[in-house]
């Protein structure tokens, strides 16, 4: 059972549970860390969803590392996992991740089993929330909330930090779903433009860097060397 076959079982699942929802927008490989690190799938509607696969074919090495970053942005997160990975896999995701299993049948297709559903995340990370932003998008956020003062010229973690630390979470859960499904094109946009992503800051997730409530760290490196976590 591959990776590919799990993935069509899923999005085949997920189109049918959100058909008619024209509010609704299904993304494969959606970039969070700046589009360093990417999960399988995301559903953004009134939530932003993310599914995480791990077949029969893949390990569990970087799960951890996903997990801590998956957690700081998405509103619900579900693991999607081959049977012989659900003992070890309980014991690296917290309990209010969602678990769907998958199996082969005997006619090859894959079925998918819902094992607990996604509960909503108790630590959404504001600053890893508004990293998923373009910077535009970021000081356009700012503007109607009458917060730009300062930062129209500033970088783009800047102004970040500063949407962050101004705009109620709720208000920015919602605006950045909303800009997520207007972007167009995005899921293709590289991450060197420095003016629309924070890619001269170090933000790996497990770093001292990835908080709001802390200075940006020392440490330099550019996330486009980053190990990616897949």
């Amino acid at each position: 059972m591959r990776d590919l076959d799990v993935r069509s079982a899923l999005r085949r699942e997920l189109k049918q549970q959100h058909l008619g929802g024209d509010r609704t927008l299904i993304v494969e490989e959606m970039g969070v860390w700046s589009g360093t690190v990417r999960v399988d799938i995301a559903v953004i509607n009134g939530e932003l969803c993310g599914y995480e696969i791990k077949s029969a074919r893949d390990n569990l090495e970087r799960l951890p590392a996903q997990e801590a970053l998956y957690s700081q942005v998405f509103d619900r997160v579900t693991l999607v996992v081959a049977e012989q990975h659900v003992a070890k896999a309980e014991t690296l995701v917290p309990g209010w991740w969602g678990r769907l299993i998958a199996s082969a049948e005997p006619d090859g297709t894959v079925a998918l089993k819902l094992d607990r559903p996604a509960l909503f995340n108790p630590s959404i990370e504001p600053l890893q929330l508004a990293r998923l932003l373009w910077r535009p998008e970021a000081l356009s956020i700012l503007q109607r909330h009458g917060q730009d003062r300062g930062v129209r010229s500033a970088s783009a973690e800047k102004t970040f930090r500063r949407l962050a630390c101004t705009v109620p979470l709720d208000t920015l859960r919602q605006e950045v779903r909303e800009a997520l499904k207007a972007r167009p094109a995005w899921s293709g946009k590289p991450v060197q433009y420095e003016r629309e992503m924070a890619v001269g800051v170090d933000l790996h997730p497990l770093s001292t860097s990835a908080s709001a409530h802390t200075g940006i760290s020392g440490d330099r490196r550019n996330p486009l060397v980053a190990p990616t976590a897949r």
